[in-house]
């Protein structure tokens, strides 16, 4: 099992049927000894969105500040994005370019203020107990009944 002394442990995986198509994420926030999962599925985005959704997700889910956050993820995009420094290049040029997914990645940012994170990238579909979890929770929530709308999603391409 991974664990951090005294920060939050959060793996994160999204996936999309079809890119686009129905998505769905899911989400394992660990702390203490504890666990606590989240999923929720949209009826059109892709798996980008999603990776990132599963986070935000986590995060939102906070009810403190100023925690120590370590995600696992293995989206390279979404890893590579903030540890890299892209994001950061993407905000001071308004996502000039086309850049995907601005309306995540600013509510990411937004949410980051408020905490320390690093993210560690994990091999997708391998051994990791946590990642094939959140694998099961998000393509069960991308399979499921009375999925959400990603309205700025169908928005931009409609």
């Amino acid at each position: 099992m991974t664990t951090a002394a005294h920060g939050l442990i959060l793996y994160t995986d999204g996936a999309s049927r079809g890119n686009p198509g129905p998505g769905g994420y899911g989400t394992i926030l660990m702390w203490k000894g504890k666990q606590k999962e989240l999923s929720g599925g949209y009826r059109l985005t892709t798996n980008n969105r999603m990776e990132l959704m599963a986070v935000i997700a986590g995060l939102q889910a906070l009810t403190r500040e100023s925690l120590n956050i370590t995600v696992y993820s293995d989206s390279q995009y979404v890893v590579k994005a903030v540890e890299e420094g892209w994001l950061k290049k993407w905000i001071a040029t308004n996502f000039k370019g086309g850049k995907k997914n601005r309306d995540l990645w600013m509510q990411y940012h937004e949410l980051s203020l408020k905490h320390h994170i690093k993210f560690k990238w994990v091999k997708g579909h391998a051994s990791n107990q946590y990642n094939n979890r959140c694998d099961e929770l998000a393509t069960s929530a991308a399979d499921g009944k009375d999925l959400q709308i990603d309205t700025v999603f169908e928005e931009e391409n409609s």
